[in-house]
């Protein structure tokens, strides 16, 4: 599987943690946090305990390398700053990076370091580490998904606190390409060593051990104060034994447990439930290019067929929210404007007609158990559907057979994807004419017209308007089915309070948690 795809789309929870809980009965707006429980001082001191999801197999420690575990990116990301994070008033905040600046042609952009950030060992951060560390990135073998339109030749050290990035094409979002996995690493730092290179970031290494790894404290981290003496990760292969763990006392967090599990949690008042809006995207893609869904009125009448907040209630137990088959929903910039599309099963046959769709057939909806509800939604669609005369039936495939035969090439399937605040990103990635993770095949010379001129938009509020444009053909013409939004869910212990709300990356910016103990 491409690694950049495979880190955004981390699992939001599974199912099985619900049996375990039912027997028991922009500069400063770097994170958007819950208080858990109102009131009380922040407060220094304790350690934080951290369950996160992940196999021994896949471990890595290469902050450039394959992170399939949850739990890697997690003490990664704690170590190691990027030069941006996700935000929750701009969804493009600074961190490693203190501002940037573009020409007037949106191609080259002018990155400063922050004041004051050096590695743990107390090296000064400089601009050729930044250098090195991105051109190292760019190398990688989905090097070119990661920093798009930016070669490495167009990576340079303006001076030792500026790193000058040139795109191809004005970009006047570049900056959101730095957010997620632009790990700063010492210049040269060589590939045995990473698993314990200093980093940048609120938390230093102190052992790690199996997957599982404890953190302490940053004392001289740039980024401010950092309340926490520690945190320790440890690493669950499945949700029912984090929650199980959680329970036990034996960890204070467990990290995307999943809609069932809190909607059981609910019950019991030693167990805080944070939930994460706009979260996870599990829409249902259908193959525009060719096959029995190129029409666009047949896309349409399967858009129409569905009953959003039955599925919003069924599959997410009602952890979520109904969606308008526009992904980014997160984003400042999403279109709420555009009507939301209701059931019509009237109109639903009415277009299947028109088009001569073929009602004698079964059509096959490829789908997997990677993440809680997706085979759920599955077949809650292929039922509603059949009201509009569609027979859908549901195949579930093992995760890689699906990934390597059904993903970018299948009629009918369902994917997920775990950052939703950007509409820039799924338009980029997933649906102008030449992405390489083009889900659906969906070819249009009006939505890539749009997304270009967005690019090339320097004033945000025309930005904005440009995008609610290509928003409303997305809505109209692409091979997406966004029926809803799953929410995020952790599930945390009394005293824990601060932990991070954003949905998506943001969710790995423990710097604000504390105890209340």
């Amino acid at each position: 599987m491409n690694w950049n795809r495979r880190q955004v789309l981390w699992a939001g929870g599974g199912m099985g943690a619900a049996a375990f809980l039912a027997a028991c009965g922009g500069g400063d707006e770097t994170s958007s946090t819950s208080p858990a429980k109102a009131g009380g001082k922040p407060r220094r001191g304790g350690t934080l305990r951290v369950g996160a999801l992940g196999r021994a197999s896949a471990i890595t420690r290469d902050p450039h390398g394959t992170q399939a575990n949850e739990s890697d990116y997690l003490i990664i990301s704690l170590v190691h700053d990027t030069l941006t994070v996700p935000g929750s008033g701009p969804n493009t905040v600074p961190r490693l990076a203190a501002s940037w600046k573009a020409s007037d042609d949106l191609k080259t952009w002018r990155f400063t370091i922050a004041e004051g950030a050096a590695f743990h060992d107390g090296t000064p951060v400089t601009a050729e580490d930044v250098v090195w560390s991105l051109k190292r990135l760019r190398g990688t073998p989905s090097g070119a998904s990661r920093l798009p339109g930016i070669k490495a030749g167009n990576i340079e050290a303006g001076d030792d606190r500026t790193v000058v990035l040139v795109s191809d094409y004005a970009n006047a979002e570049l900056p959101q390409l730095t957010r997620l996995t632009t790990f700063v690493l010492k210049k040269g730092t060589a590939d045995e060593d990473l698993g314990r290179a200093p980093g940048t970031g609120p938390f230093k290494l102190d052992w790690f051990r199996s997957g599982n790894a404890r953190l302490v404290r940053n004392a001289e981290w740039y980024g401010g104060e950092v309340l926490l003496d520690a945190i320790e990760v440890r690493i669950f292969e499945s949700p029912q034994a984090m929650a199980n763990a959680l329970l036990a006392g034996q960890i204070d967090v467990a990290s995307n447990v999943g809609a069932v599990a809190a909607r059981t949690a609910e019950k019991r008042d030693d167990i805080q439930i944070v939930r994460r809006s706009d979260d996870m995207a599990m829409p249902i893609v259908m193959r525009t290019t060719d096959g029995p869904f190129a029409d666009a009125r047949v896309r349409e009448a399967l858009r129409l067929a569905v009953d959003r907040e039955a599925m919003v209630k069924q599959v997410l137990s009602g952890y979520g929210t109904v969606a308008n088959d526009i992904l980014g929903t997160g984003d400042p910039a999403y279109a709420k404007d555009i009507p939301q599309r209701g059931r019509d099963l009237a109109k639903a046959a009415s277009l299947l007609k028109e088009a001569g769709f073929d009602l004698s057939k079964t059509y096959k909806l490829l789908t997997t158990e990677d993440i809680a509800g997706l085979a759920e939604a599955a077949t809650l669609f292929a039922s509603q559907v059949r009201e509009a005369g569609v027979k859908v039936e549901v195949v579930k495939q093992e995760s890689a057979a699906f990934w390597e035969k059904t993903w970018l090439k299948g009629d009918l399937y369902t994917t997920y994807w775990g950052t939703n605040d950007s509409v820039v990103f799924f338009a980029s990635k997933t649906m102008v004419s030449d992405s390489g993770q083009n889900e659906a095949g969906w070819k249009n010379a009006a939505f890539d017209a749009a997304y270009k001129k967005a690019m090339a938009t320097k004033d945000a509020a025309e930005r904005t308007e440009v995008l609610h444009e290509l928003q409303r053909i997305e809505h109209d013409e692409s091979g997406y089915l966004l029926w809803g939004m799953a929410d995020g869910i952790d599930l945390a212990a009394a005293a824990v309070r601060g932990l991070p709300t954003l949905p998506g990356y943001g969710r790995v910016q423990l710097e604000t948690a504390w105890l209340a103990r």
